[in-house]
């Protein structure tokens, strides 16, 4: 029988050097571990990653040298195990012995004694430990430091509210595909399922369920009466303003659900393309389950001439890969994968996929611009740069009762109650 810390330890290790996300570790954990075991493994690593800033300076101050490459594992172990204790109800002689028992079972004896000594340490003296390492605002903060540092240079006014949204784990909530069902009778199916939700705020499709719940024993699953979608993304097409019989572009599509959302909203024709081809699998599999059909096209955005057939296109949504900022209380091992590096690097993708799909265009078309950060590198500043590059382009000031208006595009912040972290900058084609 596989040892589920271990198991977990393991998904983490993946995060740890870097080698993927718990989105493509975890399942490979999950599959491997006894049913019963599952819920404890994925809270394990969404919780580790969750404290990870906090239980890395614990684990400094009590390691006498760093963790070698090759037993990053074991790394991953002591960070659970003063998760455990930490943060969980796990009484600590428990949290103790299972976290040796995992090292015993990866078979690196030696580590039983380091594991022991180090969570013995932290339940002696955590308390005079936390009041060190308070000084240190990635620890007070529960965020890396170079992250805390860029929001409250972009948003002094309201850096501290955005990391507090961030580690509450967010709410489940829906979008209800209306060709299938109203919104009004969905929210009594559920009701009558014993599921209590309310409407979204903003969104004119979204619910929100009072408690998680799986979402394949919620009705209408297989009936594609619904997708899972945050209430932000959900307003993508109130922006785009859709007729009947027009192509869109939906550019970087995977997961698919801004595909499946565009249908579903209107009589239009979709052409989605997504550049790794193991996303497109799950993006056919949405489509199938909610009954529709779009043009899968697997290749880079950004090189049109690589796949484009030379038809214009109405509308073109672009939800730009970025860093992910808004969404980390979904994704809590962005804390670990993201850099400050990476941002620099990621905005010269996202200029770049503005400028060469603003000439797929049509004059008088919509290129609506999206991303799940808080960064404003990647939002409003960007798409000054753009639209400097771009004389024919017109910002069109978005009017709406939710987010911050920015001189260029709207910006959410994460709301623990509500909706994640988004930015949207709606621009016009001149005729």
């Amino acid at each position: 029988m596989a040892n589920p810390r271990l198991l977990a330890a393991q998904a983490l290790t993946s995060v740890l050097e870097h080698k993927g996300s718990l989105a493509s570790s975890l399942p490979k954990a999950l599959e491997a571990a006894e049913h019963g075991d599952r819920a404890l493994i994925q809270q394990l690593c969404y919780g580790t990653c969750r404290h990870f800033p906090q239980l890395e300076l614990i684990a400094q101050q009590l390691l006498h040298k760093p963790m070698k490459a090759q037993d990053q594992d074991i790394y991953a172990l002591i960070l659970m195990g003063l998760y455990q204790i930490k943060a969980m109800r796990t009484p600590d002689y428990a949290a103790v012995d299972a976290t040796v028992q995992a090292a015993k079972a990866s078979g690196k004896r030696w580590a039983d004694k380091l594991i022991n000594g180090v969570l013995r340490s932290y339940i002696r003296g955590g308390s005079d430990l936390a009041e060190v390492l308070n000084e240190h605002d990635a620890y007070r903060y529960n965020h890396p430091q170079w992250l805390i540092s860029k929001l409250s240079n972009h948003w002094p006014d309201h850096w501290q509210d955005i990391l507090a949204a961030n580690d509450p784990q967010g709410a489940l909530t829906l979008r209800v595909n209306t060709r299938k069902i109203s919104r009004e009778d969905y929210l009594e199916a559920l009701a009558q399922a014993g599921h209590p939700a309310s409407v979204c705020q903003y969104s004119h499709v979204g619910v929100q369920l009072e408690k998680p719940s799986d979402v394949i024993q919620l009705p209408g699953f297989e009936e594609g009466w619904f997708s899972v979608q945050d209430e932000a993304p959900q307003l993508c097409t109130q922006l785009l303003e859709l007729e009947p019989g027009q192509r869109i572009l939906d550019a970087c599509a995977a997961p698919g659900g801004k595909t499946c959302h565009l249908l579903e909203a209107q009589d239009v024709t979709v052409v989605a393309v997504e550049l790794e081809e193991r996303r497109i699998g799950r993006m056919k599999d949405n489509l199938f389950r909610m009954d529709l059909q779009a043009q899968i096209i697997c290749a880079d955005a950004s090189e049109p001439d690589q796949w484009w057939d030379g038809q214009l296109f109405d509308r073109i949504l672009l939800d730009a890969p970025c860093s992910a900022t808004g969404v980390i209380r979904r994704n809590p091992d962005i804390k670990m994968l993201r850099s400050n590096e990476d941002i620099l690097e990621l905005a010269q993708l996202q200029l770049k996929l503005l400028n060469n799909l603003w000439h797929l265009l049509k004059p008088g078309g919509y290129l609506l611009y999206a991303t799940c950060s808080v960064l404003r590198q990647e939002n409003d500043r960007l798409v000054t740069r753009f639209l400097k590059q771009q004389p024919q382009a017109q910002h069109c000031t978005i009017d709406a009762d939710w987010g911050m208006e920015l001189d260029i595009g709207r910006q959410l912040f994460p709301n623990p109650a509500s909706h994640d972290g988004f930015y949207y900058a709606k621009l016009q084609k001149a005729l």
